[in-house]
């Protein structure tokens, strides 16, 4: 294991949890569609799900792009991403004939071949087919250094809510009387062969209000999950408690994690006596534990032996020096205007650091030694493009895997020890042709003032006379950022056609570090907007497109940010794409998972409302205005999100008579579709439903 990390500890945490509705409020008229399940909540659901295949999907042309978003998506061309257990490199791979997908695994030799030799270690369609399931993978934990025992994390369906099944790597079967984990949101982790750690729903009252773990316990081989003993027990208003024993060889540490909210956490060394020491550093602050090292990344200024060190950057220490009170750190980065810090990676001996200057990828190697730490450049990685590296295998070689790619470019994946030039192992198919497209950066100016970038793919040849179908699409939260990628369903749902694509990166991400998040936070919310609306005009002004000829699309809290273009600038769009969204923000923290995401949006049971309703589309909608038309999609099976968000927009805008649609995937969680079929059917809903739209 690399390092632990409270990152680590809480890895899925912004896509998982929920907690049971409350009483739907009397006064709203469609509250009763947050029955998730009732069978006149669902009927509903058919009758407009209907509506929407009838006017979308039974066209010859979205039964074209459908199946052409199909092939890239079964293609068994594309690269099969692996993860190092043990001696074999495992994958898991779906395709036309693996539905659900098969996790197999290869040798290092094998992969480099151009048609791998794979060995099934579990067929997921198989174990539906005889266990009447329909599972979703939903990932593997396992021993070393035998690497014989496996945890499995399994998902009835799609949804976030999951069960952890023990696995024999070595018979390929699920282990009878191993240990078992109900179905709930939370996890299953080693400690060793014979005891793992659990935080899950263990009854009445061990959920906190954002319906995650409360309680970890510790629990051992052949004894009840009842009689499991009490690690920690966190707050009713606690966001999530976990656990995680690191098992690097001669750093073998245990810790809890403690979430309070989205960027707010504690993080605590715990003894063999079970004694809980806290990792006496900023709850902001991202915490890593690294063998020796402990490294912090600041989310706000922080004050330490005497030293300031400014919110964005990367500090290391000693981690057993920090703990008995030193605070001597390095500064590994440093933020400035333009340039943050993306992610870091460990190898054996050496930290990558993966920085993004003005939303363009820059890697650097930095290794610890006797006179501190040493800084060289990052032999081979492409000058253009989203960059990404990983370990191999970070306690034994310093070999990374070097993912690139771009709008255009399929991504390329690389082999690269450090220091030595990159071996090129795979790459992915051509899915569209995008050799009349050229790929642009533009700076937007917001209403304050703000030079907000965004990422403009279009035709070389483009006339420049506003008429051009263009979709811009965003997110802008939870510091998270968007960067260029390679997409089968864009390129032939939009680029091949002659559409521009454009990728926002307004305030409320991540491109330019925690400020950048921070500067849309709660009562800030619009500042995300109206950054976003500011690209809408600037692709005005440069006349790539109008508004009658201009979509928008985006999901979860994107969707809230779509649900903001609908009510609050409906004249700049001509159609709109809202996925898996928030809308009704006077009930969200109610709603599932709702209430882990106060710290980004505020809590409306207080007087946060007074700002909240600024930006809550459910109640900013004027059945008097005008709309342009809409489509709605969500998945009965998101258990994060709920679904209800997009019925009750839907039906309100429905009763006023507007130009909408709605299609709710009966599977596939959050992300919406739980196989390449779904996601295809979906993808090619929306980008059918807004050529239609933009090309009138």
């Amino acid at each position: 294991m690399p390092h632990i990390s409270n990152a680590v500890l809480l890895a899925g945490l912004a896509i998982a949890g929920g907690a049971a509705a409350q009483t739907p409020p009397q006064d709203d008229p469609y509250a009763w569609l947050e029955d998730v399940s009732g069978a006149k909540s669902l009927d509903w659901v058919k009758a407009r799900n209907a509506k929407a295949e009838a006017d979308i999907a039974s066209s010859a042309p979205f039964k074209t792009l459908e199946a052409q978003i199909r092939a890239s998506l079964d293609s068994t061309a594309k690269i099969p991403g692996v993860e190092k257990i043990g001696a074999y490199y495992y994958n898991f791979w779906k395709d036309a004939q693996h539905q659900r997908g098969l996790w197999r695994r290869t040798t290092l030799d094998e992969y480099r071949k151009p048609e791998p030799a794979w060995e099934t270690v579990l067929d997921l369609d198989a174990l539906n087919t005889a266990e009447g399931t329909q599972w979703v993978w939903h990932g593997a934990n396992c021993l070393r250094p035998k690497y014989q025992r496996c945890l499995i994390a399994l998902s009835p369906g799609g949804s976030d809510a999951d069960v952890t099944r023990e696995f024999d790597l070595t018979t390929k079967q699920f282990v009878q009387d191993g240990f078992f984990r109900p179905e709930a949101k939370g996890g299953l982790g080693w400690i060793d062969e014979n005891t793992v750690y659990v935080f899950t729903d263990f009854g009445a009252g061990t959920l906190t209000s954002s319906g995650y773990p409360r309680m970890v316990k510790q629990w051992t081989r052949g004894t009840p999950l009842a009689s499991a003993k009490l690690v920690y027990a966190g707050k009713p208003d606690d966001m999530y408690i976990s656990a995680l024993h690191d098992d690097t060889p001669g750093f073998e540490r245990d810790f809890i994690s403690r979430t309070l909210a989205f960027y707010n956490d504690e993080l605590y060394l715990r003894g063999a006596n079970g004694q809980l020491t806290k990792v006496d550093a900023p709850n902001s602050a991202q915490k890593a534990v690294h063998k020796d090292w402990l490294l912090l990344e600041l989310r706000e200024p922080y004050t330490a032996g005497g030293k300031t060190y400014a919110a964005g950057a990367l500090i290391a220490t000693h981690f057993d020096a920090f703990m008995a009170g030193k605070r001597d750190f390095s500064v590994l980065f440093a933020p400035t205007d333009h340039a943050a810090l993306a992610s870091y990676a460990w190898t054996k001996d050496h930290l990558i650091l993966n920085v993004m200057d003005h939303v363009k990828n820059r890697l650097s190697v930095f290794t610890p030694g006797k006179q501190g730490w040493g800084s060289t450049a990052f032999v081979g990685a492409p000058g253009i493009g989203t960059v990404g590296v990983s370990p191999v295998d970070p306690d034994d070689s310093n070999a990374l895997w070097l993912t690139s790619t771009d709008f255009l470019s399929p991504t390329t994946l690389s082999i690269v020890d450090v220091g030595n030039a990159p071996e090129v192992l795979k790459s992915n198919p051509v899915f569209f042709d995008g050799s009349l497209d050229v790929i642009e950066q533009h700076f937007a100016t917001s209403k304050d003032g703000t030079q907000v970038p965004y990422f403009l793919v279009r035709p070389k040849d483009l006339k420049f006379d506003g008429k051009t179908p263009t979709l811009l699409y965003g997110y802008g939260g939870f510091e998270i950022s968007l960067t260029p990628s390679y997409s089968g369903a864009i390129g032939k749902g939009w680029l091949e056609k002659g559409g521009v694509y454009v990728l926002a990166n307004i305030r409320g991400g991540g491109e330019y570090g925690p400020r950048w998040h921070q500067a849309a936070l709660k009562a800030n919310r619009h500042k995300a907007y109206e950054d976003f609306a500011a690209i809408a005009d600037d692709l005005v002004a440069r006349k790539i497109t109008s508004p009658k000829h201009l979509g928008t699309m985006g999901g979860s809290n994107g969707g809230l940010l779509m649900g903001n273009m609908l009510t609050q600038y409906p004249e700049k769009f001509g159609a709109i794409v809202v996925q898996v969204p928030l809308l009704d923000m006077k009930r969200y923290n109610h709603l599932l998972a709702g209430a882990s995401w106060m710290a980004e949006y505020g809590n409306p049971d207080t007087s946060d409302w007074d700002f909240i309703q600024t930006f809550s589309p459910y109640h900013l909608f004027d059945a008097s205005k005008d709309y342009p038309p809409t489509l709605f999609t969500t998945s009965t099976k998101d258990d994060r999100v709920h679904p209800a968000h997009a019925r009750k927009m839907m039906a309100k805008m429905e009763a006023a008579g507007k130009n909408v649609r709605y299609y709710e995937n009966i599977e596939g969680g959050h992300g919406g579709a739980a196989n390449n079929a779904q996601a295809a059917h979906m993808s090619a809903l929306a980008y059918t439903f807004l050529w239609q739209q933009l090309t009138k």
